[in-house]
């Protein structure tokens, strides 16, 4: 096909996809690495007996995508900075443009190992390291006069221990080979440690360390940055919260009259059997709760253990009540994934489905992972006179500090919603969870929350007074 055909062949084309160029040459695409549909499609290919990066811009708005990406490879290679080689490029109109770069064989981006050690406690070494490479080379861009508008540490791949920038459709210049004013840096700086977890803030000015090394043109403001990343985290939440409820190349969704399915993108394929007949799984699955206004059961799809929480219509009283109003499955959906966002621990949602009649709410579904670990209450039987693991103990400091940052409340949090998995404390339930606004409702929403998990275990009981003593208060 070439590349006007290429615009209408939805987001995942056939592979291997083979994509006659105006130049005569053609490519023949092995994998897709990210599509967006009829505007952008990269993928690894071969080109002239050579494996290359491939980056196909199709559409109305093809060639302003075209010339960004054409000329931020330029910038790059102009101030003598780390990036792939353009090998060819080109433009034909009425159909698209493509740039092909060479293929760094092996390398992986630093978000990659970003998350082989990201659950390790805040600014390890290991996470030191990691964030020592990227601020490095940010400040050698910032030094040239150049930034990445969509800084994160996806767009910086490190090849045998040398670090290179991709997507250069994201550079931009203030002016090149001269260094970045004040304001542009930490406008910059903001997007890179907005993305980071929050537990990282207080390390934020030992990290600008690194970023000094290679451009101390400025004193940077640490007030002005923490504001700019406060500014950028808020931006980001608000934005993820809408594509939770829209097809985007994060989500399937499909919403209507007579129902509403948002599925992740990536697990869509493997869940449509489930999800055409969730009650079917449910009945041959394993029953944790039953009855009342929600049924809990473990499922096996394909040996894969998942959790399918329904929420039940239990009379039409109950029913009036809930019909005008998102189910409890959608709340918990929008809610999951924002704690997920936080970095507040919870089971990986995957799909939501509510039954609908002209817009009207009946039942609905939430699919997730299963989290295998314990409870809170059986880890910590043998320790109700007695001193749990102090790890653990701190992991859950973390969590109640992490939503006092946030202002979340869970509204339910005994022992029973909390799970140890992969060494941290994890929420279930979440039906309730809310991020509150007002500073006072949530002081109140807090000191319940607390209250709640402390009545796990006898007022007198050692363990009753060292959470007490241990666990933040407001």
């Amino acid at each position: 096909m070439n590349l006007s055909q290429l615009a209408d062949a939805g987001r995942c084309p056939t592979l291997p996809c083979r994509i006659e160029l105006a130049d005569g040459d053609a490519l023949t695409i092995e994998s897709w690495l990210r599509t967006l549909p009829g505007q952008r499609y990269v993928g690894r290919a071969r080109w002239n007996d050579r494996q290359v990066l491939a980056k196909l811009m199709v559409g109305d708005k093809a060639r302003r995508h075209f010339e960004r990406e054409r000329d931020g490879a330029r910038l790059l290679v102009g101030q003598g900075l780390p990036t792939p080689r353009v090998l060819a490029e080109g433009w034909q109109d009425e159909e698209g443009g493509w740039l092909l770069f060479e293929y760094l064989e092996n390398a992986c981006s630093l978000w990659d190992a970003w998350r082989e050690v990201e659950r390790e406690a805040p600014l390890c070494p290991a996470q030191q390291a990691i964030l020592a490479e990227a601020l490095t080379l940010i400040g050698r861009m910032h030094a040239c006069g150049l930034w990445q508008s969509d800084l994160h540490l996806d767009n910086l791949l490190r090849q045998h221990d040398r670090l290179f920038i991709v997507d250069g459709g994201g550079v931009r210049a203030e002016t090149p080979g001269r260094p970045l004013s004040a304001g542009q840096a930490l406008q910059n700086l903001g997007v890179f440690f907005a993305q980071l977890p929050a537990e990282l803030e207080p390390f934020i000015e030992s990290l600008l360390a690194h970023y000094l090394l290679a451009n101390a043109e400025h004193a940077l403001s640490l007030d002005a940055l923490l504001g700019q990343v406060h500014e950028v985290r808020r931006w980001r939440v608000r934005d993820y919260m809408k594509k939770l409820a829209r097809d985007c190349s994060l989500f399937k969704a499909e919403i209507g009259p007579f129902g509403a399915q948002v599925v992740r993108r990536d697990e869509a394929s493997g869940l449509a059997e489930l999800l055409a007949d969730p009650d079917r799984f449910i009945a041959q699955g394993q029953i944790f709760k039953t009855g009342g206004a929600a049924t809990v059961a473990r499922v096996a799809l394909a040996g894969r253990p998942l959790l399918i929480k329904r929420y039940n219509i239990k009379n039409p009283l109950h029913w009036l009540k809930r019909f005008w109003r998102p189910s409890r499955a959608w709340h918990s959906w929008l809610q999951g994934n924002r704690l997920d966002l936080l970095g507040i621990a919870t089971p990986r949602l995957l799909a939501v489905k509510e039954q609908r009649w002209l817009w009207a709410r009946g039942p609905a579904w939430l699919v997730t992972e299963l989290l295998e670990g314990e409870d809170l209450i059986a880890r910590w039987r043998p320790y109700v006179e007695d001193h749990p693991p102090e790890a653990e103990l701190r992991a859950l400091e973390r969590l109640l500090l992490a939503l006092i940052r946030e202002q979340v409340s869970h509204g339910d949090l005994k022992g029973h919603n909390l799970f140890w998995e992969d060494g941290r404390w994890a929420l279930i339930d979440l039906d309730a969870v809310q991020q509150h606004h007002s500073g006072a409702g949530f002081a109140r929403a807090f000191a319940r929350d607390r209250a709640r998990l402390l009545r796990n275990w006898p007022v007198e009981s050692k363990l009753y007074r060292l959470l007490d003593q241990r666990l933040p208060r407001l």
